[in-house]
């Protein structure tokens, strides 16, 4: 039989919250983390909120890494990595000596460090960039920092498939757990706030100004958000010999890619997706209890998400909320928050809501978006969806354990 995964430790550095305690009383109360940017000069920018993580220390957080050589995405994934292993409450020596790993997703990957290394070759010339910028760079690093932050002596992946990208790592996290190629794994995201995402998403008319809406009538858009979401995934027997607390089980997740549209959700590839993650968990749809929805705010991503839920539930679809009414859209950590929620939820018995949500949209009349307010709930088994531009969706399944 193949080996049951279980999420013991959660690490979120997020806009509301770092720490599971803070991440979760404010996700329950509905805390909004969205601010005036402070990481790059906005002023030219019609448009300037974002939910960046505010007074992010990493030297408070981190044990190993030298904060000085890493950059901000890097050490957001490390100190992630960090609070979910301490939250599990596993013996580190022995967590570095076992067979553990980890799988990182981003968007951006070191976004500041890019620009600030761009911004000395355009001003100075290349010749004059800083070495320990360039040194900085690649994508690969976040998952880099976070074995060599922990000591693990596993695989150290970074998958980049933008906005689903956390999702894309929760499930290959699990599959090397399934397999026994990894007894531990610590699975997740993380991206910071950057001057070209904020300009980009404005150019495509997808940022909106000041409160970003989730399925309300009126939703015009995101708002870029930043942070670190880590898991810590481990077999259930293994939880169960150390007594540890088990805040959900991962049932299983799907994968497609409809390679469609450059940024236009499909209904059709996303609906299908879901129905893969169902198969792959051996759930059918009407044993979901709560959807962790992608949930951007945009007009068309809202509409399409809510098009394939009905296509694959029904018109009396299970509860569907967006966290990126609090947090913004935290790019390739957005689907790892996601799967923390989505884990408390289960873990504490409440659904987070859809702030900002004043006007229901006729055009969505079977959506419910747990407006404003968390709900008291039980969920047993929660889908948690991430689509990204190019068509990438991945959807994880996280169960109570029986």
């Amino acid at each position: 039989m193949k080996r049951r995964v279980v999420i013991t430790g959660l690490g979120p550095v997020s806009s509301i919250g770092t720490g599971v305690t803070a991440f979760g009383q404010a996700l329950r109360a509905g805390t909004s983390g969205i601010s005036a940017i402070s990481s790059f000069d906005s002023s030219g920018f019609p448009h300037y909120m974002a939910g960046e993580v505010p007074d992010f220390d990493p030297k408070a957080l981190l044990r190993t890494l030298s904060t000085s050589e890493w950059g901000r995405t890097s050490l957001f994934a490390a100190a992630a990595a960090r609070l979910a292993v301490e939250d599990a409450g596993i013996d580190e020596k022995a967590l570095a000596g076992a067979a553990a790993g980890s799988s990182i997703g981003t968007t951006s990957g070191e976004s500041q460090v890019i620009e600030a290394l761009t911004a000395e070759w355009v001003h100075s010339g290349l010749d004059q960039i800083t070495p320990a910028y360039a040194a900085q760079v690649p994508a690969s690093r976040l998952a880099a920092a976070v074995n060599q932050e922990l000591g693990l002596t596993g695989e150290a992946v970074t998958l980049s498939t933008a906005c689903s990208a956390s999702n894309y790592a929760l499930g290959y996290a699990y599959d090397q757990i399934v397999t026994g190629d990894a007894d531990y794994m610590i699975a997740g995201g993380a991206d910071s706030v950057c001057r070209w995402a904020h300009a980009g998403f404005y150019r495509l008319g997808a940022l909106t100004e000041k409160v970003c809406s989730p399925f309300d009538k009126d939703r015009s858009g995101i708002l870029t958000g930043e942070g670190g979401a880590a898991l810590f995934l481990e077999s259930l027997e293994s939880a169960t010999e150390r007594g540890a607390h088990i805040y959900a089980e991962v049932l299983g997740y799907g994968l497609n890619c409809d390679a469609n549209h450059m940024v236009a959700p499909d209904p059709v590839s996303i609906a299908e997706c879901m129905r893969r993650a169902h198969h792959n968990a051996g759930i059918a749809p009407a044993d979901i209890d709560y959807i962790c929805a992608h949930g951007t705010g945009t007009p068309a991503n809202d509409a399409m998400e809510a098009q394939a839920v009905v296509e694959v539930f029904g018109t009396r679809p299970p509860p569907i909320s967006s966290i990126k009414s609090m947090l913004g859209h935290t790019m390739g950590a957005a689907s790892g928050f996601g799967a923390i929620a989505s884990a408390l939820a289960i873990d504490e018995g409440f659904l987070p809501p859809t702030t900002n949500y004043r006007t229901p949209d006729p055009e969505l009349p079977a959506i419910d978006p747990v407006p404003n307010e968390s709900r008291p709930a039980q969920p047993k088994v929660v889908q948690n969806n991430g689509f990204a531009f190019g068509g990438n969706n991945a959807i994880t399944i996280l169960g109570r354990v029986a």
